[in-house]
């Protein structure tokens, strides 16, 4: 069963829907010991109880545990609670990118430093052997303060990291 505005999911209160897509609902959630809002994205009901779903969405959490970069939304957990699974992620605030266009061309001035931390967040991933695979304008968030945040390694697909493959990635071609 899908929360709803006003229930708990173990130490959360959920406070707002964000937003959906086709692996889940991702709401606000304030967690009330640690007194700090998070993002918690929660399987539809449909596929609450799918295998291959669960697994997938294991998988999010573990790929995303494994990265620690500050252009990577961070994962803080899984929560179970009345049959319900979520993942619990930072809360990143600001509008996304495809938002960000959608209010006309961004100037280059503005728009560099979005594509460098990008890149960076996508390195960063790369070289612990995990490929973004669903990067688009709508999983990049752009903080007020330009901070970039890549969101959604749901469709990720984790391969054997660089570093441990003896690939030198700096004699790629791309």
């Amino acid at each position: 069963m899908s929360p709803r505005v006003g229930t708990r999911l173990g130490p959360y209160e959920v406070t707002a829907l964000l937003g959906e897509g086709g692996m889940g609902k991702v709401w606000r959630a304030h967690h009330t010991a640690l007194r700090r809002d998070d993002a918690l994205k929660v399987l539809p009901d449909a596929f609450a109880s799918d295998p291959d779903r669960l697994a997938r969405f294991r998988r999010e959490a573990q790929v995303l545990a494994s990265l620690n970069h500050p252009n990577i939304a961070h994962v803080y957990g899984l929560e179970q609670s009345d049959g319900v699974q979520a993942l619990v992620m930072e809360l990143v605030e600001g509008p996304t990118l495809a938002d960000r266009i959608a209010q006309g061309p961004i100037p280059v001035d503005e728009s560099l430093p979005i594509a460098k931390q990008i890149a960076e967040a996508l390195e960063a991933a790369h070289e612990q052997g995990i490929i973004h695979r669903d990067l688009k304008p709508a999983n990049i968030k752009v903080r007020a303060d330009g901070t970039v945040k890549v969101l959604d390694f749901g469709l990720a697909k984790a391969l054997e990291p660089a570093s441990v493959a003896g690939v030198d990635a700096t004699a790629s071609p791309t």
